[in-house]
């Protein structure tokens, strides 16, 4: 449990980042951390990961996170959007899903502006 410990801030943001099929095992002395993700998050990872261990010497995590191809579409907001109309624009989409596969741009739901480029994910 120490290597969790060591990169609980690494985990952490797996998490609150929306990595899909998040798997964090300990096992030999080594933290495995896998999953899916969009490509901003998966840097954001690897950022916080070299901010803990900046010479990457610990040799201590094995992160596989893959692209997530369900993220793939993007939307440009326009004036007048919001996150509820632009999920009627795809089946079976909600506001929610939106913003939890854009939290890493978004804090708040309410606050999104004209150019701005949303992951859309699908279904």
């Amino acid at each position: 449990m120490a290597l969790q410990e060591k990169y609980r801030q690494l985990i952490d943001a797996a998490y609150t980042n929306g990595v899909s099929n998040l798997s964090v095992k300990e096992q030999n002395n080594v933290l495995y951390i896998n999953g899916s993700a969009t490509g901003a998050v998966k840097d954001k990872l690897w950022s916080i990961y070299n901010s803990i261990d900046p010479d990457m010497r610990s040799a201590d995590v094995v992160m596989n996170i893959e692209a997530d191809a369900s993220s793939a579409e993007t939307y440009t907001v326009v004036s007048g959007d919001s996150l509820s109309k632009i999920a009627k624009r795809y089946p079976g989409m909600t506001w929610n899903d939106i913003f939890k596969a854009n939290q890493d741009q978004l804090s708040d739901p309410d606050k999104i502006f004209p150019g701005q480029v949303l992951n859309i994910p699908k279904g």
